[in-house]
């Protein structure tokens, strides 16, 4: 259900994107960073999931409808960025003694999975995205519909966009081992994320002021 003509440029803009610093890359390093390697492969899984459900959501047109409302994506956009502000504020008021042990992470790692797929799916340039970048390699020289390319062209998307961020898991993971074994930086380590979230949040909110502007 992909044009084999069209598939080169589509896997060499795939994989220039996925280069291309933005707040999935920020969210999923900096868990991997903070909390290890299992929680950064959870907020991994969590923005693959949240990517697959936005791809069928293209593939069936509802995100189309959803992207021709300016008051819905100005709803969806300010619903992010309120949750991510929430996300930051009780990472911030945490104490040291709530950081979680390296031996007890489960809980954070689910945490972390649920964070990654809201973060996502409430922010509008992501939907936007797949409804804008999708369609630009649906091919009428093939039977399939084009929802049916969008679902198999999301698909690839979502499966090329785990293994880079997976990858990047592991490379910030092996850099954040030694800090994971500082006392001083675990007492710090939910502020840090805090931080991440406000940027996150300040992220997503000045683009809908641009939008406006």
């Amino acid at each position: 259900m992909i044009d084999l003509a069209l598939l080169p440029v589509y896997l060499t803009t795939v994989v220039a994107l996925l280069l291309i610093p933005g707040p999935d890359m920020l969210l999923i390093a900096s868990s991997s960073l903070s909390y290890g390697r299992k929680v950064g492969m959870y907020a991994s899984f969590g923005n693959a999931t949240s990517g697959v459900m936005l791809t069928l959501l293209a593939a069936m047109g509802v995100s189309a409808l959803v992207a021709l409302n300016p008051l819905a994506l100005a709803l969806l956009q300010m619903l992010g960025g309120a949750y991510l502000l929430k996300m930051g504020w009780d990472c911030m008021r945490s104490s040291a003694s709530e950081a979680p042990e390296i031996n007890e992470q489960n809980n954070l790692a689910k945490l972390l999975y649920r964070r990654a797929v809201l973060s996502n799916l409430l922010n509008p340039k992501a939907l936007l995205f797949f409804v804008l970048f999708l369609p630009q390699f649906v091919s009428t020289q093939l039977n399939a519909s084009s929802g049916e390319q969008m679902l198999a062209l999301g698909l690839l998307l979502n499966v090329m966009g785990l293994a880079f961020n997976l990858l990047l898991v592991v490379l910030v993971g092996h850099l954040g081992k030694s800090l994971l074994d500082n006392d001083k930086f675990r007492t710090y380590q939910n502020k840090f994320m805090g931080v991440v979230f406000f940027i996150l949040a300040l992220w997503l909110l000045a683009s809908q002021v641009q939008g406006i502007s």
